[in-house]
């Protein structure tokens, strides 16, 4: 069946047209998913999400505005990006605190430690406490700078500054 023939089914919300597309795009859309989710179950909920939206949404796709193809990679896309920034996720994929992620690099049993030859171990030592916890929970962990205040406690604004001029301090760091 070609796109064409699959998205007129799909128009007139024929069940068979669902078990085609299904057939059709599952793959490479879980392989996008996975690509952001790297947890298996959590993906393949979401890949099953990703289908519901895009059955209920045809009609806000327009051939005039791209390929079909596209248009369901970014509702894939989007959907995982949603997951992953959402707070129940968020909080299942902690494992580490911040304190754990200074201790991992000053533990010298770890295969990380051995990262110290290009001086890493000397650079996060030069970081303050705050920029740590930042940068942590913005970069390493994925939370938005909303979620990051909401758990440092602090005003979202004072996040915002903070991530500005640690990012700098690490510019400076790297003088780049």
């Amino acid at each position: 069946m070609s796109q064409d023939e699959l998205l007129v089914l799909i128009y007139r919300k024929d069940e068979k047209a669902f078990t085609h597309l299904y057939d059709m795009y599952a793959k490479s859309l879980f392989s996008v998913i996975s690509v952001l989710i790297k947890n298996t179950e959590e993906a393949e909920d979401v890949l099953q999400e990703v289908f519901v939206k895009i059955w209920k949404n045809l009609d806000s796709y327009n051939e005039n505005k791209g390929r079909f193809y596209t248009w369901i990679l970014n509702i894939a896309r989007n959907t995982s990006i949603d997951r992953l920034r959402s707070k129940n996720f968020n909080n299942s994929q902690k494992n580490l605190s911040t304190d754990n992620f200074v201790n991992l690099l000053e533990d010298s049993n770890k295969l990380t430690n051995k990262v110290d030859g290009i001086g890493m171990q000397e650079f996060i030592k030069r970081l303050k406490p705050k920029c740590i916890q930042i940068i942590d929970l913005l970069f390493f962990k994925g939370y938005t700078q909303q979620e990051a205040a909401e758990e440092l406690e602090i005003p979202l604004g004072t996040v915002k500054t903070h991530n500005r001029n640690c990012i700098n301090d690490l510019r400076n760091y790297l003088k780049v």
